[in-house]
């Protein structure tokens, strides 16, 4: 077992790769995260489980286990995701804190006996607003931040079916399981909290064409779409709380 430290130990399973353009002027999805926080008080261990990097024995060394957003899908498992969601049910019903974010969120949701679908909406990418349920307001992960708060989110998949015995924390028109509650130290976001302004825009830019292109398909005039998404984007101070709030609450 771990012994006492100032230091956290915090095992970061980094899930896929973010586009060439966003990690060459933002850096790849595990570096959001260790910016976001910082490493003050905290170590980082980054596992690349979707290159299929081995996973630890157990999460016992560890204060918390999160994991990373992907470009994969869990529509389309892989053997490496059903190791890495194998390990992460694991860590929690064993006592480990475990943070799902994004793909991460989906991939828990789908362990623990839920469904994951392409959103029927339509991509969610930007600056959006989130709402806590009521639920979400006694959570200790959301101790601290306003009732509707600014969001970062990139993603097409969501967790259509909320697993048996899981909570929803907070919500969206786009989205209704923006955060959930899998067990008592086992939670899920499917927005971005490590992200910020300068990261959605990197990641806007990358998928300009594709994004302007089913918006055009909507009815959308070239280019407003995209232009509509950088003029709105926000910063999402509550973000990093949330983060905090995770490390620092529940382990």
């Amino acid at each position: 077992m771990r012994q006492p430290s100032a230091v956290k130990n915090v095992l970061l399973l980094k899930a896929g790769d973010a586009a060439d353009s966003v990690r060459v002027s933002i850096g790849d999805y595990d570096r959001w995260f260790l910016q976001t926080i910082g490493l003050s008080g905290y170590r980082f261990d980054v596992v690349p489980v979707h290159k299929g990097a081995p996973l630890p024995t157990r999460a016992d060394a560890y204060d918390a286990v999160m994991m990373t957003g992907s470009p994969l899908s869990v529509t389309a498992l892989e053997p490496w995701m059903e190791r890495a969601a194998d390990f992460m049910v694991e860590a929690g019903e064993r006592g480990t804190p475990v943070l799902g974010v994004c793909f991460g969120q989906q991939l828990l949701a789908h362990a623990y006996g839920g469904h994951v679908s392409r959103n029927p909406q339509g991509r969610e990418t930007g600056s959006v607003q989130v709402t806590l349920t009521e639920a979400g307001r006694k959570d200790a992960l959301f101790d601290g931040v306003p009732e509707r708060f600014t969001a970062q989110a990139t993603h097409e998949d969501i967790v259509s079916q909320v697993p048996e015995g899981a909570q929803v924390l907070a919500s969206n028109a786009n989205t209704a399981a923006q955060a959930l509650a899998f067990r008592p130290k086992v939670r899920g976001v499917q927005f971005h909290p490590e992200a910020g302004v300068d990261t959605l825009r990197a990641v806007i830019e990358a998928r300009r064409e594709k994004l302007d292109q089913a918006a055009v398909a909507r009815g959308a005039t070239p280019g407003e779409h995209v232009r509509q998404l950088l003029a709105g984007l926000t910063p999402s101070p509550s973000g990093r709380q949330i983060l905090l709030n995770f490390l620092e609450r529940f382990s």
